[in-house]
């Protein structure tokens, strides 16, 4: 596709930017490609395959397998956590500054590759032989450089959504694409940990491949080599761009003090508040559904092996389902409207099944097929609105970055997705704590199999669950309801600020 116009002056006489467009501060405009954006996309995928071994793998690797005390786990996974949150605002701001030859973006995605890679690698092959301190050590030392080493790729590499495209709609497609990739890589490596990794690794002194260490480090090798090129494809294939991206501000010298104030002075925005609240509901309802996921799976509706990890693969078709729907609902009925129906009947329709249940209106799948493939199907598409919502909430903090930019002077797409970052990361184990005191109160006993455990308490944990979950994702709907960027607004926003440069 040819590059539009360079002259300044047409960026004034024309009321909203091309398609795809991205204009810098110097008003040109050049479209971004389906290569840049698939490129772009991909780079989830680091991101994913990290945050599922992290989720799903890594406590029972090290407590299960290893042999660390899981308390000793927990308290490592813990203070990474907070470690890693504290660097997003750090990186993000350093990122909108960060003045090169390779802009403000690509240096970091850059440098970030091969520690990501490398200490992703050594953490699923820790030295036998060990003391529980040392190991400790071990696992808390790559688990902080891993999350940090990433953050200086995902924060930066979130930041070029609101920069490769200025566009209301295309935003929302750049994202889906995102979204696509990051949930397809990382359930890509639990199923084939699963279905090929794990029995691949049973022998006759270890009967089940998911305690021999060897099939975990078989696993660290092949994410490694996925987060590598996750990473360099999206970096590579976004490279071109760089000329035609916003510069950095000129060169200053700031104290730490002013350079708080202006973190606080971008994010002083009420549609940024709405989505910091949403997010902060949104983020500890995630860590609670997921660390329960597995148990209504297992107790409550008893499903087999088998059948779980049928659930697992319908997720490729959520995303498939998810990703394609973003694009069209905000083409229809814009991001706020958008994420609010979506969300709203997504956050109704995942606890729908379980009150059914709960009702006596649906039998338990053992008294009938039928109900676990209905399951199936209504959770592939949940998910995929699930799906569908985060890439229209992710595309509403993009359209922050030109409203800030009118206050401020100052473009500040770090500061925006690092803030973001920031609080899911620090309020995510509030949600996997809360899962714990659902379980004792249900009266799910540790160590217990689903034949131990009395029908009652399986219920309960569905009883107990429904009104928390939906408590959480409510008042996550709640706080966006105050978002206020529409489509209009993100229109009027780009044609003042393309008048501001013209007349600069």
């Amino acid at each position: 596709m040819a590059e539009l116009s360079q002259d300044p002056a047409h960026a004034v006489a024309s009321t909203a930017p091309p398609q795809g467009g991205a204009i810098p501060q110097n008003g040109a405009r050049r479209p971004i490609g389906r290569g840049a954006r698939l490129a772009y996309g991909f780079g989830a995928v680091a991101y994913g395959v990290k945050d599922n071994g992290f989720s799903y793998f890594l406590l029972l690797f090290y407590s299960q397998v290893v042999g660390l005390d899981a308390r000793l786990v927990g308290l490592a996974i813990t203070l990474c956590l907070i470690i890693d949150a504290l660097s997003d605002p750090i990186v993000g701001y350093w990122s909108d500054n960060f003045r090169s030859r390779w802009g403000r973006r690509h240096p970091f995605m850059y440098a970030a590759a091969l520690p990501v890679a490398a200490s992703y690698f050594l953490l699923w092959s820790p030295p036998a032989g060990w003391s529980d301190m040392a190991l400790f050590w071990y696992l808390l030392g790559f688990a902080v450089l891993i999350r940090l080493a990433i953050t200086f790729y995902e924060v930066p590499s979130s930041a070029l959504a609101p920069e490769l495209t200025q566009d209301y709609d295309q935003r929302s497609g750049l994202l889906a694409y995102r979204l696509f990739f990051g949930w397809t890589g990382g359930n890509m490596m639990s199923v084939l940990m699963f279905t090929a990794i794990f029995p691949a690794f049973v022998t006759a002194t270890i009967p089940n491949g998911q305690f021999n260490r060897e099939a975990y480090a078989l696993y660290g090798t092949i994410a490694s080599v996925l987060i590598f090129a996750g990473i360099m494809v999206s970096a590579l294939g976004t490279h071109a761009a760089i000329p035609h991206l916003p510069p950095a501000p000129p060169a200053r010298r700031l104290s730490p003090g002013a350079v708080m104030r202006e973190i606080f002075e971008t994010l002083a925005d009420r549609s940024f508040t709405a989505l910091f609240i949403a997010t902060l509901f949104g983020a500890i309802a995630t860590g609670l559904a997921a660390a329960l996921s597995f148990y209504l799976s297992i107790f409550f509706w008893g499903f087999s092996s088998a059948q779980i990890g049928i659930l697992t693969i319908g997720v490729f078709f959520s995303a498939i389902f998810g990703a394609g729907l973003a694009p069209i609902v905000t083409r229809r009925l814009g991001k706020k409207r958008g994420a609010m129906i979506i969300g709203l009947v997504a956050v109704l329709g995942a606890p729908a099944p379980i009150i059914l249940r709960l009702l006596g209106v649906i039998p338990a799948p053992a008294e009938a097929e039928w109900v676990f493939w209905a399951y199936a199907v209504a959770t592939v598409i949940d998910v995929g609105l699930i799906i569908c919502f985060q890439t229209l909430a992710t595309a509403m903090i993009a359209d922050l970055v030109e409203q800030s930019e009118l206050k401020t002077g100052r473009r500040s797409e770090g500061v925006f997705f690092a803030a973001n970052s920031f609080i899911r990361k620090l309020v995510t184990g509030i949600g996997v704590s809360a899962a714990a005191f659902v379980l004792g109160a249900a009266g799910i006993v540790a160590g217990a199999t689903p034949q131990e455990t009395p029908p009652e308490a399986a219920m309960r944990l569905g009883a107990i669950y429904v009104p928390v979950i939906l408590s959480l994702w409510l008042a996550m709907m709640t706080a966006i309801a105050f978002y206020r960027i529409d489509r209009a607004d993100h229109e009027a926003n780009l044609r003042a600020l393309a008048a501001r440069r013209a007349g600069g």
